[in-house]
């Protein structure tokens, strides 16, 4: 594999997370600011970096805070930064898979040469022993295949992490399109076995029906989304950060919204925090005891457990 089909390839997979911010921001800027109610006046550094940086700084053993820390580093493309920040996050959360995962894209987008750096590729393994669903960590174990050569089978393990991603994920068509790109640079055929994949995780009717989760929540359209793909990653990261904020008020004053309880726990996934995802279903399910079920039901289309 030549120099650049390397790099085009790392940068596809980074591309492949990156965009969900993009994508969140407009969803969740769609629904909790659509309507006369919109508070345009709140600023949208809801957790700007000098808070972050403060908060570290009294509360060191804080990792939701190093994480966050990190989240935000990166979203500025200062991935050395975001790398110690992850770093000290996985010091204190060493069983936290999202957290090691986190760390190897970081260490990867930091790396000036090595398209996947030992330490990354350990982090990466960290994680999947940790919890074999993490789609980013399986997302790079596929690359490294890929960069060793067999492209097969970097197929094979994007489309399997592909049947596995829920209906609507930022990332499904960049993924999807990951695994054409490869196979038209290595002159495979993918076609039939990508409709495959597609149909596979086609949500049964008698789980996966009426299901917000799954892709029933209104949501931008195509400019939206392309107007929010434009911001700078520091700006997208803040304005996603403030517009859940938003969200979560506006569940406070109505607890009843199911439909916004989803769309809190869709973008807590997003924004790879999975105990806040967690926590917005046990929320949601005190509020509305009588819709437990189905908030659990959405909640497993997200891959919250």
């Amino acid at each position: 594999m030549g120099e650049k089909k390397t790099g085009n390839r790392v940068t596809g997979g980074v591309l492949l997370f990156g965009l969900a911010l993009a994508a969140i921001l407009a969803a969740v800027g769609y629904r909790a600011l659509d309507g006369a109610d919109a508070d345009t006046d709140e600023s949208p550094a809801a957790t700007p970096l000098e808070a972050l940086e403060a908060r570290v700084a009294e509360e060191p053993g804080d990792a939701a805070a190093w994480q966050e820390l990190g989240f935000t580093r990166y979203g500025r493309g200062e991935f050395g930064a975001a790398a110690t920040a992850y770093r000290e996050a996985t010091a204190l959360e060493p069983d936290t898979a999202v957290l090691w995962s986190a760390y190897g894209e970081a260490l990867v987008m930091d790396s000036q040469r090595d398209p996947l750096p030992p330490e990354a590729l350990a982090a990466f393994r960290r994680a999947i022993a940790l919890d074999p669903a993490d789609p980013r960590a399986r997302y790079f174990l596929a690359v490294k295949r890929d960069l060793d050569g067999d492209h097969q089978g970097a197929i094979a393990a994007w489309l399997e992490l592909l049947e596995d991603t829920p209906p609507g994920a930022p990332w499904e068509a960049d993924l999807a399109r990951t695994i054409e790109q490869v196979a038209t640079i290595n002159k495979l055929e993918v076609a039939s076995r990508l409709e495959r994949a597609q149909a596979a995780r086609s949500v049964p009717a008698a789980t996966g029906a009426g299901l917000t989760a799954t892709g029933a929540i209104p949501g931008p359209n195509a400019a939206q989304l392309a107007a929010a793909s434009q911001m700078p990653p520091g700006e997208q990261r803040q304005m996603a950060e403030g517009m859940v904020a938003s969200l979560e008020q506006k569940l406070v004053a109505d607890p009843s919204n199911l439909d916004g309880w989803v769309m809190l726990m869709r973008s807590r996934v997003t924004l790879g925090q999975p105990d806040r995802a967690r926590k917005a279903l046990s929320d949601a399910v005190a509020a509305n005891p009588s819709a437990a079920a189905r908030l659990r039901a959405e909640a497993e289309a997200l891959g919250i457990r």
